[in-house]
């Protein structure tokens, strides 16, 4: 690719942007005239979902992740690594709308061989560490000497900006490189957390559901409670849709599935820590939140509102699993408090 046409499609701001912000804000500040009874396509703009699309989305995911543990935890294990390379090229292209370059090859190789040499090591703990090391390593090398950006990133960027893809490129190797450092510690460390709870030999299913359902539990009642009680905005700033409500419906229904999950799949183990059930669930309420919370600044600062579009309802596999990841190294904490 010339430098010409790299300098060509650097450097003009996307329009298409500036007139995503704008119809959110219009969205936004009509909220107010609503009424207490609402219809659903008043829920779907509160939200900014559609409901029905997002429920049968999340059934599928949930019935795809429940074969998964059915047949092996292995096979849980290659769907995790799937799911985080997805996420890390919805990453990439997002942050090329903002002239900031990743090497996403590198990325990817480096962190699933990190994944899969957690789980498979005799030294969970160990390779994990190393795994990370040598991605942050390799990714340091790499951010630095890559100086281009390809075509097929130019054609996503093209299509999430709906035709408008003009950025400025004009960012220094240290930015370049300190986001893409950023990325590393932000989905292969978090995901690589998730992957080492389900080295236990005993409790790899009951862990694994505790890890993807406490979070989507708790997502699911902040959704809902913010939907039809949400009257009180929890950080109006950052994200106009979070409600102090929806935070309370985060923690009761994470706390709901937490006692639901130990109580079928721990036996009487749990009976000696029955306080870790309504911990997890308020931790997976406040930390997915603020997880959510995160992933909303991120992508008021990229000009974006989803961070994809392969999962309907949802947005991207980064919209679906950022509470997840957050979610992971406390849960895997809490785990190893309670000897499970």
């Amino acid at each position: 690719m010339s430098q010409q046409k790299q300098h060509d499609f650097a450097n003009v701001v996307s329009q298409a942007r500036v007139d995503n912000a704008v119809k959110e804000a219009i969205a936004t500040s009509g909220e107010a005239a609503h009424g207490t009874h609402e219809t659903l396509s008043d829920i779907n703009r509160r939200t900014g979902r559609n409901m029905p699309q997002a429920i049968a989305t999340a059934v599928v995911l949930v019935a795809a992740i429940i074969a998964c543990l059915l047949i092996s935890i292995d096979v849980f294990v290659v769907l995790m690594a799937i799911f985080m390379v997805l996420a890390l090229w919805e990453l990439h292209v997002d942050f090329a709308t903002l002239g900031l370059r990743i090497p996403f090859v590198t990325l990817s190789l480096c962190s699933l061989l990190t994944i899969f040499a957690t789980y498979y090591a005799k030294w969970h703990a160990v390779a994990m560490a190393s795994g990370i090391t040598a991605s942050l390593v390799l990714t340091l090398i790499c951010a630095t000497l890559s100086n281009t950006v390809s075509a097929r990133t130019m054609q996503a960027v093209e299509k999430k900006l709906q035709g408008s893809a003009h950025i400025a490129y004009e960012h220094t190797l240290f930015t370049n490189t300190s986001v893409s450092l950023f990325v590393v510690l932000y989905i292969p460390l978090l995901a690589s957390c998730i992957v080492l709870a389900l080295t236990s030999t005993r409790y790899a299913v009951a862990h694994a559901m505790l890890l993807v359902f406490l979070p989507a539990l708790s997502d699911t009642g902040g959704l809902f409670a913010g939907a039809w009680l949400g009257k009180h905005k929890l950080s109006p700033r950052i994200s106009p849709k979070k409600s102090i409500e929806g935070l309370v419906g985060s923690m009761l229904f994470a706390i709901i599935g937490a006692y639901a999950i130990v109580a079928g799949f721990y036996g009487s183990a749990w009976f000696t820590c029955w306080w870790m059930p309504l911990v997890m669930g308020i931790a997976s309420g406040i930390v997915g939140t603020f997880g959510d919370l995160c992933a909303s600044m991120l992508k008021r600062d990229i000009g974006i509102k989803d961070m994809g579009h392969l999962l309907k309802g949802h947005g991207g596999v980064l919209d679906r699993v950022d509470s997840i990841l957050l979610c992971g190294p406390v849960l895997l904490v809490l785990l190893q408090l309670a000897h499970l």
